[in-house]
């Protein structure tokens, strides 16, 4: 074992250096500093080592963590980027956006008594230098195999898919409706988490391998699925969901009532340097505003921390359960906390006031009854407990289902589940169309960017062993036994 390993009992937890939060609430710049070289080395060299490591079995792309930290502790970075990113399409986003208090830190061994290692951030350093040193290479196909692939969408998932697929030699178009590369990273997440430029350079890097992108391309304006299916020779689905979930609630119809994508898409269009004339207008500007965000997720925590660096004159977040309960990320509702924003726990929204333009939401307090089916305490109103939170910009982030699939792409026969999403054979990832495969949020549902790009290695693996069994004219093989060897 590494002299260099183990060392958590002697050094303590430390993280990046975080900006004051007076400071970084005045602009979008991301709010921690680098590691120093000494500082990732010491912080890595934390590691147990452990025998069965639980980060890496809560990692839903099952990093090799304890193998790259033992790397950075030995100052062998160039071999840290190297294990990292064998099993990470993107290990430089993953290590700034992935909760990893709720993943692989949140599952350290050493995280009772002594605090958990600083995955995500010395993940974060790894792929920085990587970059920085030049070792972040364009994908080389060892040989070109003649057949070709689309991608409907370029979020993580997709551009997953493309990156192990080219690396096969196959030829990857990627549409997607956007002007950019990048979906949700682009659009949906704050540049105080991502900077764009991270996502920018990670597209131009695809671009250089070889994968071709056709931007501004929507499926049933452009060109159809059927369309899309003659043109190649496989197809994936990974298209994301983002469809606003809503509650109809009287008042629902006011001014200044909005959906947390059309604010967020908003601020980061803004910020890329795009027209959005009703931001520029100041609809969609928190700016001077009491602005009051209904949710609990880490949506609802982009949403807030965007209204305090707009310049709101308050900022506070409704939600129905308590904070032990809260789905989304601790550390982002600290980084909140922090920025200024006041947390109403154990409140819903009843109604919606005004006359025009919303002036309050009627609220009503919750206390936290019997546990229901999945094991969470079931929220119940609390009597005669209604009352008005004042707000003249209200943001509802509720999450994100799927639209009617069969009629976006405009093929009645796509097989969907009771919740609305594609359905598909686990064993092979592909849905109930020949040669049509689907990963992401458009399967599972709204969740981590970090399972959109497992889901799209996985799609990669079995469009992989379809295509090359169409190429032998044989029919692929379901057996999950004959799959696995």
């Amino acid at each position: 074992m590494s002299p260099r390993a183990l060392r958590f009992i002697e050094i303590e937890q430390e993280m990046p250096g975080k900006r004051d939060a007076s400071q970084r609430a005045r602009d979008f710049d991301e709010i921690y500093s680098e590691y120093a070289e000494a500082k990732a080395v010491e912080q890595a060299s934390r590691c147990s080592q452990c025998g069965v490591p639980f980060c890496q079995i809560h990692c839903p792309l099952s990093n090799n963590i304890p193998d790259w930290l033992l790397m950075t502790a030995e100052g062998r970075l160039e071999e840290a980027y190297e294990i990292s990113s064998a099993t990470n399409n993107m290990p430089e986003i993953c290590g700034r956006i992935c909760p990893q208090d709720r993943l692989c830190e949140g599952n350290c061994v050493i995280e009772k008594g002594f605090e958990a290692v600083t995955i995500g951030s010395v993940e974060k350093y790894i792929t920085d230098t990587a970059w920085d040193k030049g070792w972040v290479k364009p994908l080389t196909p060892a040989a070109e195999r003649g057949q070709s692939v689309g991608i409907i969408g370029a979020g993580p998932g997709g551009l997953a898919t493309a990156e192990e697929l080219r690396r096969k030699g196959y030829e990857v178009h990627v549409y997607d409706r956007y002007d950019r590369v990048g979906g949700l990273l682009v659009y949906g997440i704050p540049n105080f988490k991502l900077e764009k430029h991270i996502v920018e350079r990670r597209a131009k890097l695809l671009e250089q391998g070889g994968i071709v992108f056709h931007k501004g391309f929507e499926v049933g304006r452009d060109g159809t699925l059927a369309e899309l299916r003659a043109r190649h020779d496989a197809v994936v689905l990974a298209t994301g969901v983002y469809k606003d979930r809503d509650i109809p609630l009287p008042g629902g119809g006011l001014k200044n009532i909005f959906q947390a994508m059309t604010f967020l898409t908003a601020s980061n269009r803004t910020g890329l340097g795009d027209a959005v004339p009703d931001f520029d207008s100041g609809i969609l500007d928190a700016k001077g505003k009491s602005v009051v965000v209904i949710g609990g997720g880490d949506t609802a925590m982009d949403c807030v921390r965007t209204a305090v660096r707009q310049g709101a004159r308050s900022v506070k977040c409704l939600y129905r359960r308590d904070r032990r309960n809260m789905p989304g990320s601790m550390r982002e509702v600290t980084h909140a906390e922090e920025e200024g924003v006041e947390f109403v726990w154990l409140t819903a929204p009843e109604a919606f006031l005004g006359d025009e333009a919303v002036r309050a939401v009627r609220s009503v307090k919750i206390r936290l009854g019997a546990p229901d089916a999945t094991g969470r305490q079931t929220p119940e109103v609390v009597p005669d407990s209604s009352h008005e939170v004042q707000a003249d910009m209200v943001i509802k982030a509720f999450g994100f289902d799927p639209e009617d699939l069969p009629a976006l792409f405009d093929e009645p026969e796509l097989g969907v589940t009771r919740w609305g999403t594609l359905h598909i054979d686990y064993r092979t990832m592909m849905t109930n169309l020949d040669g049509v495969f689907a990963a992401g949020d458009i399967v599972r549902g709204a969740a981590l960017v970090v399972w959109a790009i497992r889901d799209g290695r996985d799609a990669a693996v079995s469009m992989h062993r379809y295509l090359q069994a169409k190429l032998s004219g044989e029919k692929e093989d379901t057996d999950p036994i004959a799959i696995a060897s």
